[in-house]
């Protein structure tokens, strides 16, 4: 489906030079002389680079529809993450560069949404919060509550994340798995 320029929007998959790029941030600008332009910055889905470019409104992009599939996530082994076709239980094996930090916050039985272009896997989309035990955590300052103050914790994924003061270890928590804050107290 063909866009113009000027109406690319961040998340936005876009065809640009042979590649599959997906709108990062976007800049409407509009000049004292001149036409009006679309900065863009695209990152590439299949080998990660970044661009920044300028769209003008007469020219036109396709825009891609990518195809989702729920997988479950099963084990790691290295580098390697495997997930498991929820409808036809096929195994597929992916790089876990794929997922950036967020490979840390994979947990086992963990269903998950990836991102396929013409049957290849090009993204992996994890629930935005999930639970995770702090299993160390710093001890509170004594006169350091005049400010609303968070303390670092380390969870049992080894992510460290700033919680506040009355959080301790054992403690379970709701994290934002691609803020990687705290969120709130685990029910």
């Amino acid at each position: 489906m063909k866009i113009s320029g000027v109406d690319i929007r961040p998340g936005n998959i876009i065809e640009y030079e042979g590649g599959i790029w997906r709108a990062v941030k976007i800049q409407h600008t509009q000049p004292g002389k001149g036409g009006a332009y679309m900065q863009v910055e695209l990152k590439n889905l299949i080998d990660g680079r970044k661009n920044n470019v300028r769209f003008r409104s007469a020219e036109s992009v396709e825009r891609v529809r990518l195809d989702t599939k729920d997988f479950q996530f099963l084990f790691r082994d290295g580098d390697q993450l495997t997930f498991m076709d929820k409808d036809n239980y096929e195994q597929i094996a992916l790089d876990a560069g794929i997922l950036g930090d967020a490979a840390a916050f994979l947990q086992d039985g963990m269903d998950v949404v990836l991102e396929l272009y013409d049957e290849r896997p090009i993204s992996v989309e994890l629930p935005s919060t999930i639970e995770a035990m702090i299993v160390e955590a710093d001890a509170v300052v004594k006169g350091q509550t005049a400010s609303s103050s968070y303390k670092p914790a380390i969870l049992d994924n080894g992510v460290r994340v700033m919680v506040p003061p009355h959080i301790g270890a054992g403690t379970k928590i709701v994290v934002d798995v691609y803020e990687q804050t705290y969120v709130r107290r685990a029910d």
